[in-house]
């Protein structure tokens, strides 16, 4: 095998990863994160729906 067509058949191969990948990459679901104004994930199947993952709360200082 020459040099040639062993670059053009890795040129080859390398670009249809790129393009596999890149299909993968918009056929994910974006995550919901600061839905309906929480700031967590919203569980929305199983045993644990509509329970809120990670929420971030602070407590007040304005304590007057």
């Amino acid at each position: 095998m020459d040099r040639h067509s062993f670059m053009l058949r890795n040129y080859s191969e390398q670009q249809l990863r790129k393009k596999k990948e890149g299909i993968l990459l918009k056929a994910r679901a974006e995550v919901g994160i600061n839905d309906n104004g929480t700031s967590g994930y919203v569980v929305k199947n199983g045993a644990n729906k509509d329970k809120v993952l990670a929420h971030k709360s602070t407590k007040s200082t304005n304590n007057w």
